[in-house]
């Protein structure tokens, strides 16, 4: 590709992707609005007509257009430079069909476990999204399980298992003494959230935790991904109060529109068939699972940009880790739903409304969240930026960046 520079670039562009001098008026005038938003170095506007080009397999416009954002685009810049870099990858990776080589080298190449948990500490840390989920979730099984004596939780993607620690503390202090507490943690040995240790140490961190709070408590490890969990996997036993955790993690799971095994809607009914007293859900607020590419483009560049902005309030660009953290915390997922398609596209968001529909379909009733809970969160984002919102609608609570939802959390019976 010729440079930015270079006095021959507007004449071999007319010449190959204009037809020469007698190209159509309106694609003169496309030519022109492209130009002018280079010139003004409009980066989000820039990407979006390279998305679209892409959209319309105009090759040479792509191909064009990427060259200019590699010189608009750091990986240590404005929100909207930063957050462009990995949409850039994104969109090289589509048109070179390496979606799926990228998004799996970008998850070789994760750093040691140490360093991975570090970054997603740090996340966890300076953005509200994760300790939202998880109390507003921990919320909702206290209140249903304020007066059972044995407790069951089954986490479909346990992780490290910090959502645990506040709720394992507060049920320790519970009038009366405290239920005894088993936990099932769900999670794909290979998976990235799972390593420094495995399982087993995650078991073993909360069962040393419960100990010191006197809590009686056992862990049952089931290291396979929640798309191949059966009901042989999950062991409930009698006088059992059972609630089962999905925390930003059904979106992993193939629909209908991926292929006819459908294990989001599936485990949906593997659950209700358990009789569980409660189910919470935590999700990104966003479409990206059957929207056509340009439009699923769109969408993840409007919400990336809320979360990247938000990043940029609290940590400072010229912070060392803060690259770090974007890169191996969000980069991957941005890559994974620019690039891949069918099978290969394991990042698939819906909208709060959608998974009503599912959790209806399966035979779900709505279970009302705890206004003690709201106002506690209420008082954790006080030590957060002024524009991140929080909003009760329709039995949900939604955390948002400004006017853009975010994060929704829900509870079902």
């Amino acid at each position: 590709m010729l440079g930015p520079d270079s006095d021959s670039l507007e004449a071999s562009y007319d010449t190959v992707v204009l037809g020469g001098p007698y190209q159509f008026s309106s694609e003169t005038e496309e030519w022109k609005q492209m130009m002018e938003m280079i010139s003004r170095r409009d980066l989000k506007e820039v990407l979006v007509a390279c998305a679209k080009a892409v959209a319309d397999n105009d090759l040479l416009t792509a191909e064009w257009l990427m060259s200019e954002l590699r010189q608009m685009v750091s990986v240590s810049g404005e929100p909207i430079q930063r957050l462009g870099a990995y949409m850039l990858e994104g969109l090289i990776a589509r048109l070179a069909s390496s979606g799926s080589s990228i998004y799996k080298a970008l998850r070789c190449n994760e750093p040691a476990s140490a360093e991975l948990l570090s970054y997603m500490h740090l996340l966890y840390e300076i953005c509200p999204y994760f300790k939202f989920g998880y109390m507003s979730a921990n919320g909702a099984i206290a209140e249903a399980m304020k007066y059972e004596n044995r407790i069951h939780i089954i986490d479909f993607q346990i992780a490290q298992g910090s959502q645990w620690v506040t709720l394992i503390q507060a049920l320790a202090a519970r009038p009366g003494g405290p239920p005894r507490i088993r936990i099932t943690g769900i999670d794909d040995s290979t998976s990235a959230y799972a390593r420094g240790g495995g399982l087993h140490i995650v078991g073993q961190r909360l069962s040393r935790l419960a100990e010191s709070c006197e809590v009686p408590f056992e862990f049952h490890a089931v290291a396979i991904s929640g798309s191949e969990v059966e009901i042989e996997n999950i062991r409930v036993e009698p006088g059992e109060a059972l609630a089962v955790n999905f925390a930003l993690m059904l979106h992993h799971m193939p629909d209908e529109s991926v292929g006819t095994q459908n294990h989001r809607d599936r485990l949906l009914r593997l659950v209700k068939s358990l009789s569980p007293k409660v189910v919470t859900l935590v999700e990104q607020e966003s479409n990206t699972n059957t929207a056509p590419f340009f439009p699923r483009f769109l969408e993840t560049m409007n919400y990336y940009m809320a979360i990247f902005e938000s990043i940029d309030v609290t940590l400072p660009r010229e912070h060392k880790e803060r690259i770090n953290v974007e890169q191996h915390c969000l980069a991957r997922d941005i890559v994974n739903i620019i690039a891949c398609e069918g099978a290969e596209r394991v990042e698939r968001h819906e909208l709060l409304g959608k998974w009503r529909s599912r959790f209806v379909m399966a035979g779900f009733t709505p279970y009302p969240l705890s206004s003690l809970v709201n106002a506690t969160i209420k008082t954790l984002l006080e030590n957060y930026c002024k524009n991140y919102t929080l909003e009760e609608r329709d039995g949900a609570l939604y955390l948002g960046w400004m006017n853009r939802d975010l994060v929704a959390s829900c509870a079902w019976n």
